[in-house]
């Protein structure tokens, strides 16, 4: 049951994993950290933080040693089994690092059943592909992924030997950037989205309770005027707020940031 749920994500993933994200944002409102939008900033600093060593896990495993974690007309494959790398230290870096974007995305957002049915969603959903996944290693490399199953952890980053892995390999920044500015673009766009709407409907909680008004539009400003600057960036015209919430879905599903390549 469970390989058979990681095969229907791993070709579905790119159309389910942003819709349930956007159901999430779209059903549950947002909350200000303990009732103090003051403090609520420290938590977006730490959602953002989060986020960072996602991608900094990402960067570090495309610029090592990369492998294409899209398959093969969506469905799993692998011609050679990647071992060195990241990948000597972790099976599933890559997404380990979307987990950490992903629980990023979460912190921000700030609500308990986004937290529940979000965290749970996606926790689950990764071990089913990964369970999926290393099935099909299994059988097509058998005991040379048996030996490496054995070795490596499967979520866990063993940082012992790292700073060798570091040094005997070619960081290859030029392949980090072609391959994943899309997820930094994704992100980021969706961090100030996120913000965005936040700021919305903190002004409806703090309107009775002494809601600093110009803090609202400032912040509101900066966050709609970034969404419609990566919008003209990348499809050179203004799209409306609301319109900027779909792109963003959409981005996500379209550039397969879920699908870790």
């Amino acid at each position: 049951m469970l390989i058979a749920y990681g095969n229907f994500l791993f070709r579905y993933r790119n159309i389910l994993f942003p819709a349930v994200l956007f159901v999430l944002f779209i059903f549950f409102k947002p909350y200000p950290f303990a009732e103090d939008e003051n403090l609520d900033i420290w938590l977006d600093i730490t959602g953002i933080l989060i986020i960072l060593i996602g991608q900094g896990i990402r960067a570090a495993v495309i610029g090592l040693a990369y492998i294409k974690r899209g398959g093969k007309q969506k469905r799993i494959h692998a011609d050679t089994l990647v071992t060195e790398g990241i990948f000597a230290h972790c099976r599933n870096p890559l997404y380990v690092g979307n987990l950490f974007i992903i629980i990023g995305f979460l912190v921000i957002y700030n609500n308990f059943w986004v937290y529940l049915l979000g965290g749970g969603f996606f926790l689950f959903s990764y071990i089913a592909i990964v369970a999926a996944e290393e099935l099909f290693l299994h059988r097509k490399f058998g005991a040379e992924f048996e030996q490496y199953r054995k070795r490596v952890n499967r979520w866990f980053i063993n940082l012992r030997g790292i700073r060798k892995t570091l040094s005997t390999m070619t960081f290859n920044w030029q392949r980090v950037l072609f391959k994943d500015y899309t997820t930094f673009l994704t992100w980021f766009l969706t961090v100030f989205l996120i913000l965005s709407f936040e700021q919305i409907t903190f002004h409806e909680f703090f309107s009775g309770s002494g809601f600093s008004g110009s803090r609202f539009l400032h912040r509101f400003f900066l966050c709609r005027h970034s969404s419609l600057f990566h919008s003209r960036f990348l499809f050179g015209r203004n799209f409306s707020a609301g319109f900027d919430l779909f792109y963003a879905g959409f981005f996500l599903g379209r550039h397969r940031f879920f699908s870790a390549h």
